[in-house]
């Protein structure tokens, strides 16, 4: 008896969440629920204690399920009228829940409807008889009043949920955004209701896709294009987000998008010209690119009308890694909203569109999800488009896809709403987009678009996909095409007459003869006090030379900003040390240490009105203890923004200072730093790893980006990245950032691999990044152990004379006529070769530090070595196993060899060559260290 009445109660645990719907619509509404219920949620409340009704309902909920546990539990409805009731609802919620699992979002048709017995209404208990009865709605919206019958409310949950769009929402916590999409869906029963010059425009944009595609497949025959045929609703989703985006106030949108339907999304969306993509086709597109790439990678920018003005579309450039673009235009967003001041994230849009088995694929996108809604990341969210092909590449077997039941499953973590439709549909497709961007727009956090479609052609024009999946191109191959069966539906219901669809055709056709734009013509002439001019740092020449020096006077005032510590603020005691020592530092009383230099590099480009922008993990109290770049009272959490961030008062009207410490992710957030940089060249633009080894995690970023990006696509950039590098004997994961993978992607004067070894010098390193006419990554091997070591030092007057300099020469004074060996180093090692030299007081072996690595510094290099004339043997020493660190790329390049001559020797001492970077035993560790100095200064070699 006391299992039959725990099982019946409408409190049972399992009934919690109906009942958790039934209690919001009371929230929401007290006469939507019974008078029965109505009276037991205001007892309920009393009891709580409540002072407003409307309060937190987790905890009531959760009593609901507490209770529905008491083996003396009452159930509260009385009567047959109430069960029913309630039962109405729990259906009502069962087709929130899971009434997409019904929908009819597959063109194909190629699965069964699956079983599902929480949407049928005898799961319920309800019969034939019962249809006809009328029961209180609740929440459910687009009924004239608060009852209707159960036909009249199976009809419109079905016709809502298991229409051509499917939703899942339900998920979500937050009340509010839930009932938004009730109410925007329900009311319309997710039908929307164009007009005819609406339906005209779908069409036009369908038709524009399509044939644009067969135009192409003709014109030239088996060349690569990836296709968008089958997925042509893409264009209609593009041109809603466009026009609803411009409606919105939006003033910039920012499109990520892999190769299917690329072209396609250049011509019809952000106006490209048609000839323009026919001289790529035919290999006549000019270019002064070293590299250049592929046409389906190739990015573009255009300025278009929506009915809210002018919007300025970039669409990012985009390598085959598939999904990593998509940090990428996220930082690249994030800039441009804080070029804008725009707090409310309406004035840029992020769009990205991605492939089905890519999406859930690639772990990228997971990261990013992540820091979506952190503050030094969180854009207001990104609108994603999944063209769902429902296959992955070519062969892909349905059930080695992925792991969850929707590609798009990955998005649920951030409770993105994701309405799945079917791409067959194209007016589906724009009410869900509309939809997609207002719900972005209100509430400032990711939604998703899964368009399920499919790929007319293989994965390429030259693939054959029946050779794989035979049944499902039968299927694609009786199909009639999206365009025809949207126009056979418009002619149907004499919305056009049955000669338009044709007419549309050879418009678009005559168009595309003439290499012309039929849709969305580019706008000419104008321009956004926004943009950014990239010109004065096109086609400079590269160069070392900077004048970084500060005056001495300046550089005593902001260290006495940087170190007075506000009246009030508790500081931890380790770190009042530090900020009293570099009190110190700026009177000239101490040497400068290297979290001094670094930070006063920052400040005076701030206080000369550049931006600063610091990210990774731990930047702002530094990995080791060295930066404290923001500072935290110890009498309250940092989450309560208990910060005092001296670089923030550096002068009046100074640059912007950023710091976040970012979520631990190096792809991901090393890619959202690259988009960030590429989009602002006044910003210093610095990621930091925990440990330099960790960047080989976005080895992805370094190759297809950083390194690559100017090669290829003309893309500037001064990104500066922040390695710590040392053989401490901390492990093979914590020594080395893996230098020889840098400078394996060294060429052209792609980028700057430094490795400084003073503070004077890390303060020099980043100035010149910024004051040069030049913009290209920076990758600095910086340090560890040389944070606080007591050589490691500079003076403030080293900061007002001079700049960075590539080689640093020997600095002791030796008789350079009785020097037979040279010593060339770089890094930490270099005070390890000090110490030993002065311990075994060797006179006859100088040592020279290669500051920087590339663009290798030839005539400095060779200025430092002419020192020595009767140097007969040179040593190229260095931490990194043999197969390792620089020595390879500068022996292979003949960069070192050149520079001493071909008469002089040149050997290598360094650990050997070894599969991991480092030992994981320190006395091992110490024995190769040792063994190593010791080797450097061993006798010389006939």
């Amino acid at each position: 008896m006391m299992k039959e009445r725990r099982s019946t109660s409408y409190l049972f645990g399992s009934n919690a969440p109906f009942v958790e719907e039934l209690y919001e619509s009371y929230l929401a509404d007290p006469a939507s629920v019974s008078d029965t219920w109505r009276d037991y949620f205001d007892k309920l409340q009393a009891q709580a204690g409540a002072a407003v009704r409307d309060v937190a309902h987790g905890p009531v909920v959760e009593a609901f399920a507490q209770m529905g546990k008491q083996p003396r539990m009452r159930t509260v409805s009385a009567g047959d009228d109430d069960k029913l009731q309630v039962k109405t609802l729990q259906l009502i919620n069962a087709y929130r829940f899971l009434g997409n699992r019904w929908a009819n979002i597959d063109p194909l048709k190629r699965t069964e409807r699956p079983d599902v017995p929480e949407l049928e209404p005898s799961y319920y208990g309800f019969t034939e008889a019962d249809l006809n009865r009328s029961f209180n709605v609740g929440s459910f919206h687009g009924f004239d009043g608060e009852h209707a019958t159960l036909r009249e409310i199976l009809e419109a949950i079905r016709q809502t949920y298991c229409g051509s769009i499917g939703i899942e929402y339900m998920y979500i916590a937050d009340i509010q955004q839930k009932r938004w999409i009730q109410r925007r869906l329900e009311s319309i029963r997710a039908t929307p209701g164009y007009d005819v010059d609406t339906k005209r425009r779908i069409l036009g944009r369908v038709t524009a896709a399509e044939t644009l595609e067969r135009y192409l497949h003709t014109k030239y025959v088996g060349q690569k294009r990836f296709s968008l045929e089958g997925a042509e609703s893409m264009i209609v989703a593009m041109d809603e987000i466009v026009r609803v985006c411009g409606n919105n106030g939006a003033k910039e949108i920012v499109i990520g998008m892999a190769h299917r339907g690329r072209l396609n999304l250049l011509v019809n969306i952000l106006g490209k010209s048609p000839s323009m993509l026919f001289s790529e086709f035919e290999g006549k597109a000019a270019t002064d690119l070293s590299s250049g790439d592929v046409k389906y990678h190739l990015g573009f920018s255009s300025d278009v009308m929506s009915p809210g003005g002018p919007v300025h579309l970039t669409l990012a450039f985009n390598p085959s890694h598939l999904e990593i673009i998509n940090p990428v235009v996220a930082g690249s967003v994030y800039a441009r909203q804080f070029r804008r001041a725009d707090e409310d994230k309406k004035e840029v849009v992020g769009v990205l569109i991605h492939g089905d088995a890519a999406v859930a694929g690639q772990g990228v996108n997971q990261e990013m999800l992540n820091f979506s809604q952190t503050r030094g990341y969180g854009t207001g969210g990104t609108v994603h488009i999944v063209a769902n092909n429902q296959i992955g590449f070519t062969t892909s077997d349905p059930r080695d896809t992925r792991s969850s039941l929707y590609c798009t499953d990955i998005f649920k973590m951030v409770e993105a709403p994701i309405f799945h439709v079917n791409g067959d549909d194209p007016e589906a497709v724009a009410l869900v987009t509309q939809l997609a961007v207002d719900f972005r727009n209100e509430f400032k956090k990711d939604v998703v678009v899964d368009i399920v479609c499919f790929r007319k052609l293989g994965h390429n024009e030259q693939d054959e996909p029946m050779v794989t999946q035979p049944l499902m191109y039968r299927k694609i191959a009786s199909h009639p095409g999206t365009r025809k069966i949207y126009a056979d539906r418009l002619v149907a219901e004499g919305s056009i007459e049955a000669d338009e669809p044709d007419a549309i055709i050879r418009d678009y056709r005559d168009h595309l003869d003439r290499g012309e734009l039929l849709y969305n013509p580019v706008l000419s002439g104008f321009s956004s006090k926004y943009a950014v001019d990239w010109t004065p740092f096109m086609g400079q020449p590269y160069t070392d030379e900077a004048d970084t020096a500060i005056p001495l006077a300046e550089a005593q005032r902001l260290a006495e900003r940087l170190t007075a510590i506000p009246e009030g603020f508790d500081v931890h005691s380790r770190v009042e040390k530090i900020l009293k020592d570099r009190a110190a530092m700026g009177r000239g009383e101490l040497p400068l240490d290297w979290g001094m230099g670094e930070n006063l590099a920052y400040a005076s480009l701030l206080a000369q009105g550049y931006g600063v922008r610091l990210s990774g993990e731990d930047v702002g109290r530094g990995t080791f203890f060295h930066r404290h770049a923001v500072i935290h009272d110890q009498r309250r959490e940092r989450w309560n923004d208990g910060n005092w961030i001296p670089l923030e008062g550096v002068r009046e009207g100074q640059g912007v200072f950023q710091c976040y410490d970012s979520v631990l992710s190096e792809e991901g957030v090393l890619a959202f730093e690259y988009g960030y940089a590429t989009a602002e060249p006044n910003q210093l633009v610095v990621w930091e790893a925990q440990f330099g080894d960790f960047v080989n995690g976005a080895q992805v970023v370094l190759d297809q980006f950083i390194s690559s990006g100017e090669s290829k696509w003309g893309r500037l950039c001064g990104l500066t990245l922040l390695l710590p590098h040392g053989y401490e004997g901390q492990g093979p994961e914590h020594s080395s950032a893996r230098i020889e993978r840098l400078m394996n992607n060294a060429a052209e004067d792609n980028w700057q691999i430094c490795a400084p070894t003073t503070p004077a010098q890390i303060f020099h390193l980043l100035r010149r990044q910024m004051l040069r006419k030049v913009r290209k990554p920076l990758v600095i091997i910086s340090p560890k152990s040389l944070l606080r070591h007591k050589e490691a030092v500079s003076s403030l007057a080293d900061l007002v004379e001079g700049g960075f300099r590539t080689v640093i020469g020997e600095t002791e004074a030796l008789d350079e006529s009785k020097v037979k060996r040279v010593v060339l180093c770089q890094g930490k090692i270099y005070y390890e070769l000090l110490a030993y030299r002065r311990e075994q007081g060797i006179t006859d072996t100088a040592l020279v530090r290669l500051e920087q690595l590339y663009p290798f510094p030839a005539d400095a290099a060779g200025a430092a070595l002419d020192r020595f004339p009767n140097a007969k043997e040179f040593v190229w020493c260095q931490e990194e196993p043999r197969n390792q660190g620089a020595w390879y790329w500068l022996a292979s390049r003949q960069h070192l060899a050149n520079v001493i001559g071909p008469k002089r020797k040149l050997l290598l001492v360094s650990r050997p060559g070894s599969a991991s970077p480092a030992v994981g035993y320190f006395a091992k560790h110490s024995m190769q260290q040792k063994t190593v100095i010791e080797n450097a200064f061993g006798p010389l070699r006939d």
